[in-house]
C-alpha cells in the first residue's frame, strides 16, 4: 500500500490516504484549489502503486478553464471537467443521452408553470398556488437533488417548506405538479433537466458492472454539488479507488444545503480542516469573517472559520452615491485605472447588471466570465461576470456594485422564497464575492446599503465621492 500523500503549503501539511473517501473542508483563500490540483497530480502519477486515471471535477465551466490554466504540467494526464459534461458523457456511453435530451432552464420554468396550471384546474384555490412558479420550481429541484423518487419517500422527508404550507394536502399537490411536469417534459421530447441528470447517473452506475473509467475522482468546490451528484461520483470509482472532496460551506450558493455527511461519503478518516488563509489580506479576511457572523450564517453545517492572514493591506471600501448613474461611472473608471496594473474583476449580482457593465467597455478590452470561456488570461486586465461565475477564482482587486437594500437581495428572490431565505442565499453570495479579492476590495451602493454588508468601521471604510 502506498504511503499517505503529503500535501503542504507553508507550514501546514495534510496526509491524505490514496484510496477511500477523504474530505478537506477549508475556508476561502485556504488554497483548496491548489491542493486539489496537487492531489490530482499525485493520484495520476504512473510511478506510484496507486496510480490510475484521474478526474478533477467542479461545478461551473469557468472554473474548469481556470483550473486548466493554473494547473499546467501538474494536470498532464488528468481530465478536468465540470460535472454535467462528465455525466452527459457517461450517460451517452450507456445509450441514455441524446444530443438534445436536456431541457434548458427557461423552458423548464415554463413547463413547471404549465404543470402548476394543470394541477390547479383540478384543485381550485389553495395557498400553494399563490406561490410564484420559481418557488415550486425550487422544490422540484430539491426533490431531484435529494434523490427522492416516490411520493411515499417525499412524504417521509423532513419538510423544507414555510410553516404555513406544512399541512397534509400540500405534499400530494406538489408531487402531482412534479409528475405533471415530468409528463409534459417527456411529451416535449426532453428526458432530463440539469438537476435530475445525477439521479439517472446513480441509477445507471448501480447496474453497470463494467470497468470504471476513472480510478480517482477529486471534487473541487464540492459545497455546490447536490447530494446525488456526490453519490454518483462515489459510485463512479472502483472499490480500490478514491474520492476526495474539497469544500467550503460558507461559499454554498446553489441551494443544495449539502453537508459532506449527507453526500454519500464514507470517510476513511476525520475530515481535514484547512483554515489558513493564503489569498486575502488581513483586512479583507476580517470583513469576510464579519459576514459569516451575521444571523444568516448561524448554524451553517460544517462551517470552517478561517484563520486571519498576517499580510496587511488597505481596508475594504464602501463608496456611497446619490444615484446608480454616478455609481456606474465610478465603477467603470476605477476598473480601468486598476486593471492597468493588476487583475481586476467587476462582479455583479445578476446577468442584467453584467450585460450593462459589458456595454461600457469595448469588445476585446475585458474578459467575460461565462461558461463558454475557453481560455484564461493571467496577469493585468479586466474581467466582468456575476458573483456566481467568480466561484473559485481570484483577482488582485474586486469591485462589487449595487450593494443597496433594494437590489440585494433581489426582489424576485424575496417574492419567490421569502425574505429570510433570500437573505441567507445573498449573504453567502456576498461572501463569495468578497473573498475573490487578494489585495483591493471596493463595494458601491447607489442607495441605502444592504443589511447583509457589515458597515462597522473596524471592517470597512465608508466614503462618498
Amino acid at each position: 500500500m502506498a504511503l499517505p500523500q503529503p500535501v503542504g503549503r507553508q507550514r501546514e501539511v495534510l496526509y491524505l490516504p490514496a484510496t477511500g473517501h477523504v474530505a478537506v473542508l477549508g475556508t476561502a483563500g485556504s488554497g483548496k484549489t491548489t491542493l486539489a490540483i496537487l492531489r490530482a497530480a499525485y493520484l495520476s502519477d504512473a510511478s506510484t502503486d496507486h496510480a490510475g486515471r484521474t478526474l478533477l471535477v467542479t461545478f461551473n465551466r469557468a472554473l474548469v478553464t481556470y483550473l486548466r490554466s493554473i494547473g499546467g504540467r501538474e494536470l498532464c494526464g488528468v481530465t478536468v471537467e465540470n460535472y454535467h459534461k462528465f455525466a452527459r458523457g457517461y450517460l451517452s456511453s450507456r445509450g441514455k443521452m441524446t444530443w438534445s435530451a436536456i431541457i434548458d432552464s427557461d423552458d423548464r420554468i415554463e413547463l413547471i408553470r404549465q404543470a402548476i396550471a394543470n394541477v390547479k384546474a383540478q384543485y381550485g384555490e389553495h395557498a400553494i398556488f399563490s406561490k410564484p412558479a420559481e418557488f415550486i420550481a425550487e422544490e422540484v429541484r430539491w426533490i431531484a437533488q435529494s434523490g427522492i423518487s416516490t411520493a411515499k419517500a417525499y412524504h417521509q422527508s423532513p419538510p423544507t417548506l414555510p410553516a404555513e404550507l406544512v399541512v397534509p394536502e400540500v405534499l400530494p399537490i406538489l408531487w402531482q405538479i412534479l409528475e405533471e411536469y415530468w409528463r409534459i417534459r417527456a411529451a416535449s421530447g426532453k428526458q432530463y433537466d440539469w438537476d435530475d441528470i445525477a439521479v439517472k447517473m446513480c441509477e445507471e452506475l448501480a447496474v453497470d458492472t463494467g470497468t470504471r473509467r476513472y480510478k480517482h475522482v477529486i471534487i473541487d468546490e464540492g459545497q455546490d454539488f447536490s447530494p446525488m451528484m456526490i453519490k454518483s461520483l462515489v459510485r463512479a470509482v472502483p472499490v480500490d479507488g478514491s474520492v476526495t472532496f474539497f469544500g467550503d460551506v460558507a461559499q454554498q450558493i446553489y441551494g443544495s444545503r449539502l453537508t459532506w455527511r449527507s453526500a454519500g461519503l464514507n470517510l476513511v478518516a476525520t475530515p481535514w480542516l484547512f483554515k489558513e488563509n493564503y489569498r486575502n489580506t488581513r483586512e479583507i479576511a476580517e470583513l469576510a469573517l464579519a459576514i459569516t457572523r451575521l444571523p444568516h450564517y448561524q448554524g451553517a453545517a460544517d462551517l470552517v472559520a478561517p484563520t486571519t492572514p498576517r499580510a496587511a493591506g488597505p481596508k475594504p471600501s464602501l463608496v456611497l452615491f446619490q444615484n446608480e448613474n454616478e455609481e456606474t461611472k465610478f465603477v467603470v473608471d476605477k476598473a480601468v485605472e486598476l486593471s492597468a496594473a493588476g487583475s481586476v474583476a467587476i462582479l455583479t449580482v445578476d446577468h442584467a447588471q453584467r450585460k450593462m457593465f459589458n456595454g461600457r467597455f469595448k469588445n476585446g478590452t475585458y474578459t467575460e466570465l461565462t461558461n463558454e470561456m475557453a481560455t484564461w488570461k493571467s496577469g493585468a486586465g479586466l474581467s466582468i461576470g456575476t458573483l456566481h461565475a467568480a466561484k473559485g477564482l481570484e483577482f488582485d482587486s474586486v469591485l462589487i456594485p449595487r450593494m443597496s437594500a433594494i437590489l440585494f437581495p433581489q426582489a424576485d428572490d424575496i417574492a419567490a422564497f421569502g425574505d429570510e431565505r433570500a437573505k441567507t442565499d445573498a449573504a453567502r453570495l456576498l461572501y463569495v464575492g468578497v473573498t475573490r479579492a487578494k489585495q483591493g476590495l471596493i463595494l458601491t451602493s447607489g442607495g441605502a446599503v444592504t443589511s447583509l454588508l457589515p458597515t462597522d468601521s473596524r471592517f470597512i471604510h465608508i466614503s462618498t465621492p
